[in-house]
């Protein structure tokens, strides 16, 4: 049996992130119900070391683009992070889909001995393609993927696995 890079990658990307912006209409609409300012909730931290939801939400942004992009041997697109509402970070969460959604698939499914750089200078990493995806560019996107859910659901917004899973 083969292991799909693209299978691995892309359409979970699209998941989470599709599941993500439909919690993020959860917790505007719990925020305008329980008369909440929306910027509570979106700099709202479950420690005060961590990012806050916004940045948790462009971050699960960036891995997934830029873990797509690498794969697949394109550009990684620049944000300029500067989103203040949950309408700007759902317009993030489309852009980044419409950009995965943009990548050669064949070019994804390439990748898996390709190597793959995360930065320059004192702070590159140089990994094969499935090692990058798997151990790496995946566990990153989880975890603030996660994080995000955690934020809303301990600030009380009425999300449970199902709304962090979503459809597939």
């Amino acid at each position: 049996m083969t292991f799909s890079m693209y299978a691995a990658s892309v359409p979970v990307f699209k998941q989470i992130l599709t599941s993500l912006s439909a919690i993020l209409d959860k917790a505007e609409a719990h925020a305008l119900e329980k008369k909440i300012e929306p910027a509570a909730l979106l700099q709202a931290r479950l420690y005060p070391d961590m990012f806050p939801l916004l940045r948790q939400v462009q971050v699960a942004c960036d891995f997934a683009k830029g873990a797509s992009a690498r794969l697949a041997g394109a550009e990684v697109p620049r944000y300029e992070d500067t989103e203040q509402s949950f309408a700007e970070l759902k317009q993030r969460i489309a852009t980044t889909l419409a950009f995965i959604d943009s990548l050669p698939q064949d070019g994804i499914e390439a990748s898996a001995g390709r190597d793959i750089s995360t930065s320059s200078g004192a702070n590159a990493k140089q990994f094969k393609g499935q090692v990058y995806l798997v151990h790496y560019a995946l566990p990153h996107f989880y975890f603030h993927a996660t994080t995000a859910y955690a934020i809303l659901r301990h600030n009380g917004v009425e999300v449970g696995k199902k709304d962090f899973i979503g459809s597939f």
